[in-house]
């Protein structure tokens, strides 16, 4: 077998347990951090709860939860501060990564209901509110 097929074999490799270990290891850190919801649990919450979609503001504007409020990941940080503690937080975003570490991090800091939308938006089957296409 030539030297070269042996290289890529091990890139080949190497990215399927990159893939994997990170899928693991948000399963993991999921687990722990214990807030994912099916989208009929978070339909439950969303009336007692702070949504907070955590995509691009361009991804937001083209169609959002209703009730949601925009905090892109890259600002979180930021704006912080401006939810409750005393109210659950439901996050939401493409994927479970994002809201699993940001449910983290507000864990950390005494925030006692997080919880995020198992799936991300596109597992989301409620009430959307979608930009208006104008002609």
């Amino acid at each position: 077998m030539p030297s070269w097929l042996l290289v890529i074999d091990a890139v080949l490799i190497a990215i399927l347990l990159w893939i994997f270990g990170n899928w693991f290891y948000y399963y993991v850190k999921g687990m722990i951090v214990k807030g994912g919801l099916t989208p009929q649990e978070f339909e439950k919450k969303i009336h007692t709860g702070q949504i907070i979609d955590l995509r691009s503001k361009g991804d937001f504007d083209t169609a959002h939860i209703m009730g949601a409020r925009n905090i892109p990941y890259a600002m979180f940080k930021q704006y912080q501060s401006s939810l409750r503690k005393d109210l659950p937080v439901l996050l939401y975003e493409r994927s479970d990564q994002i809201p699993i570490r940001v449910a983290a991090k507000l864990k950390k800091q005494d925030y006692k209901e997080v919880y995020w939308l198992k799936g991300g938006f596109a597992k989301w089957e409620g009430n959307v509110k979608k930009k208006s296409k104008t002609l």
